[in-house]
Formats: structure tokens, sequence, C-alpha cells
């Protein structure tokens, strides 16, 4: 069964493609008795409000037609940010020999946050470098993650 982030990427990314910017990625989060649903989009020379009102626009009309959320929500659309989450394998190997950091489901080593340099992808596994030790952790174990931005 797909889960609602899965089954809105499905339903907007071919939108937000002709419209010149990548689906990055898709939360939803419930607070109280709303949804609020973030949208990140990005392009090569960065997203700006006006980007971000465009895209949020021509998505309002898409939800608003195919109605796939049951529950009042808020839609919210903004660039990944510096600290950008990552959602899918090709999005952590392209940030292959950066540090990121990791939310996991289920611990690993009685541990369910770890950060470190992202050594490889092979598959569905991921080797961050931590405290100079390679650790390999399960794609689908991942709850959350993104990259630890340097200033």
């Amino acid at each position: 069964m797909a889960t609602l982030e899965q089954k809105l990427t499905a339903l907007l990314q071919g939108s937000v493609a002709d419209l010149g910017y990548e689906l990055w990625g898709i939360e939803c989060q419930r607070t109280g008795r709303f949804m609020t649903v973030r949208l990140f989009i990005d392009k090569e020379n960065g997203v700006g409000i006006e980007d971000c009102a465009d895209v949020s626009r021509q998505v309002s009309a898409i939800l608003d037609v195919e109605d796939p959320i049951t529950d009042k929500y808020n839609l919210e659309v903004s660039s990944p940010g510096l600290d950008r989450p990552l959602f899918t394998l090709s999005q952590y190997e392209r940030y292959v020999g950066k540090e990121i950091c990791v939310h996991l489901r289920i611990p690993v080593a009685d541990r369910r946050k770890w950060q470190g340099v992202l050594e490889k992808v092979d598959n569905d596994m991921l080797t961050l470098i931590v405290d100079n030790q390679p650790q390999t952790l399960v794609f689908g174990n991942i709850q959350k993650a993104n990259v630890v931005a340097k200033f």
C-alpha cells in the first residue's frame, strides 16, 4: 500500500516538471485536526518565492480536482534549503562524500540518530563513516535524513 506522500508524488511530479522544477520530495505532517502538506521543489539556479507561488497555484488546482487528501490541509511549497531533506536513493547518491544526519525507525547498535559522511550507496544499503568507523544502514529503515549544512 502506497503512502500518501507516494500517491501525491505520482500525482504531482509531472506537472511540477512541466513548470521547470524538480519535485524534490513531499512531507505530510498532522498537527491537531489539520495536515500540512509540504512540497520541496528545486531547480538548477535555486528557487525563489515566485517559483514557490507558481508551483503552489498549479498544485492547488490539481489537488482541488483530484481530491486525494481526505483531511483538511495546508499546502506549503518551498526550497529544500541547504540542510535539504533526502527522500530517494538517487538523492543520497548525489551526496556521497558529504555529511548527512539520519534518523532511523528501528535502532541500530542502540542508536536511532546517526551523523557522518556518506561513503557509498549500494542497492538499498547506505554506508556512513561515523567516528572513523563504517556503519551500514538499510534505506527502508530511514525515517528521515538531511544534508548537514556547512558554513
